[in-house]
Order: C-alpha cells, then sequence, then structure tokens
C-alpha cells in the first residue's frame, strides 16, 4: 500500500532521520591534524597560517602540543571559504562537520547577543 508523506505524518508513522552521532574530542583532533597536513601543503596557505599563528615553521610540532593549537588550525580553514570547500572535499566530510569538529576542540564560538 502506498501512502502520501501527509498521510504518515498524521497516522505518525513517519520517521524522522537520525541525528548524527556529535563529534568526540578525539575525531575532531584527527580532522585539525588532517587540516594542519592540508595547510602545510600549500606554501602560500602556510605562510597565511604561520603570520596569522605567530609561530615559526619550527614551532609546529611544539605548538600542536598546546591546548587550542589544534583548534586554531580549523578557525583558520573554516575562515576561508575556498580552503574549507577544498578541504571538506579532500576529507570526505561537509564543512558543517568541520565546524562541529572545532567546536568539540574549543566549545561554542561567542556571539554577542542583540537586543
Amino acid at each position: 500500500m502506498i501512502h502520501r508523506s501527509a498521510d504518515l505524518l498524521r497516522k505518525g508513522k513517519y520517521l524522522a532521520p537520525k541525528k548524527r552521532a556529535p563529534v568526540t574530542r578525539k575525531v575532531a583532533e584527527t580532522l585539525a591534524i588532517q587540516a594542519l597536513t592540508f595547510i602545510a601543503g600549500d606554501g602560500e596557505r602556510l605562510g597565511a597560517f604561520l603570520a596569522m599563528s605567530g609561530i615559526g615553521p619550527d614551532q609546529i610540532r611544539a605548538a600542536a602540543r598546546e591546548p587550542g593549537f589544534l583548534a586554531a588550525v580549523l578557525d583558520h580553514v573554516l575562515a576561508d571559504q575556498k580552503a574549507l570547500a577544498d578541504f571538506a572535499e579532500g576529507a570526505g566530510v561537509t564543512p558543517a562537520h568541520v565546524a562541529k569538529a572545532r567546536e568539540a576542540l574549543a566549545g561554542p564560538g561567542w556571539e554577542r547577543e542583540v537586543p
């Protein structure tokens, strides 16, 4: 028997799609390391990241151990729409997944309340 979707909704037989599990810290860290590799793979992009972060190329390994560094890597990728699209496509994730990973590492971003 074929039901129209409106009939299914009225009869309570429609099942909403399942929500994806939240991004864990470990998954977020792995994605951020992939993003760092993506950034390092392009000299221009790496130069911009180093200038933004204020660290030198020889300091990346030490900085990667600091709390918040991996979140900053994802912040950098999220700030550039083209880089975000390229990275997400290469990593096989959506840009929204990258944002969720950033949130898993650093918490929700600050937003100003507007009256």
